[in-house]
């Protein structure tokens, strides 16, 4: 389990929504949710569950990234069951690279990061981490809350 502290970085939101930074977010945990690009059925059934499921938690914040166009994140967005919440750009990928989540997962018919989802704790240290091998595998919520119970307690 790393331990290292996450360098401070800042996401644009998806319209005009504020852009996450995470200096920020200092006190609470920070649940980074890689998603796949465009067009991803699992991508809308985790975040809904995931904002449905943790709404309640007041010490963790959700943040879900795309590295698609605001015009695509939009489009996409208007699947989801709530609108409560920002999607946030990871342009280019790039903090995806710099935190070392692995490319190479082929989607339609590109190379796109793997999905993932990153923990940082109040103190702005990675202090979990879970690199999907497809599509479909996710972390679920249960397992998110049992580690999170786990690194609490």
């Amino acid at each position: 389990m790393a331990q290292e502290k996450v360098k401070d970085f800042t996401l644009p939101a998806v319209g005009d929504e504020k852009p996450f930074v995470l200096s920020e977010a200092k006190g609470k945990y920070v649940a980074l949710h890689f998603l796949l690009k465009t067009e991803c059925p699992y991508c809308i059934r985790h975040t809904n569950e995931y904002v449905e499921e943790t709404a309640r938690l007041e010490d963790v914040i959700q943040v879900f990234i795309k590295p698609d166009t605001d015009e695509e994140i939009e489009a996409w967005a208007e699947n989801l069951e709530e609108d409560s919440f920002s999607i946030y750009r990871d342009v280019d990928a790039r903090l995806a690279d710099e935190l070392g989540i692995p490319g190479g997962y082929s989607f339609h018919n590109q190379l796109v990061h793997y999905p993932a989802l990153i923990l940082i704790d109040p103190d702005g240290k990675e202090v979990y981490r879970y690199i999907g091998k497809k599509n479909s595998d996710r972390l679920s919520v249960k397992k998110f809350m049992a580690v999170l119970e786990g690194l609490k307690n």
